[in-house]
């Protein structure tokens, strides 16, 4: 079945997302793969931070993604990989989304404006790290067109995490996505 993708925008993380994100986060479904409760306030204030110094250095990061109505309700992009193990040196795509907007279609939308904002950059490919268990953003991942290249255990909470990858050069097909 092929739906329509609901309107989506990104923008740079401003200091107010900060407190957005850490509202629409602040949630266990949510939270279930990263940690499994929220961080305080100053994490994501940090966070936007950081991905500011992204965009402007690099030409992407982590963006606010906004509803059509222009509600900040979660983020997508992509960051270095921010770990000493894994995928070290790659560029990952990553999301997270408020739950009250999950099943929507927002996250794989953003995801694939993401994709061709990487690839306007010149950027080779990149990488999703995924929970196993997480169905919902593996399903991502296989719409974007990723295949799982690697399996991971975290050092610090010893779960298995699937490592999927993407190619973005001119040899791959962007319509298969």
């Amino acid at each position: 079945m092929n739906r329509v993708p609901p309107v989506v925008r990104l923008r740079v993380p401003t200091d107010e997302d900060a407190v957005a994100w850490h509202r629409l986060f602040d949630d266990p479904d949510v939270m279930e793969y990263h940690g499994g409760r929220s961080a305080e306030l100053s994490v994501y204030e940090e966070l936007t931070a950081r991905q500011r110094r992204h965009d402007a250095e690099r030409g992407f990061c982590f963006w606010t993604m906004l509803d059509e109505s222009g509600r900040a309700i979660g983020f997508t992009g992509a960051q270095p990989w921010p770990g000493e193990w894994g995928p070290v040196g790659e560029i990952e795509i990553g999301w997270r989304l408020g739950r009250e907007y999950w099943g929507r279609g927002y996250v794989t939308a953003a995801a694939r404006m993401t994709l061709e904002r990487l690839r306007a950059a010149g950027l080779p490919g990149v990488v999703a790290m995924v929970d196993r268990r997480n169905t919902r953003s593996i399903a991502v991942t296989r719409r974007l067109g990723m295949h799982h290249a690697e399996t991971f255990v975290t050092p610090d909470r010893k779960r298995i995490g699937h490592c999927y990858r993407l190619s973005l050069g001119p040899e791959s097909d962007s319509h298969s996505m």
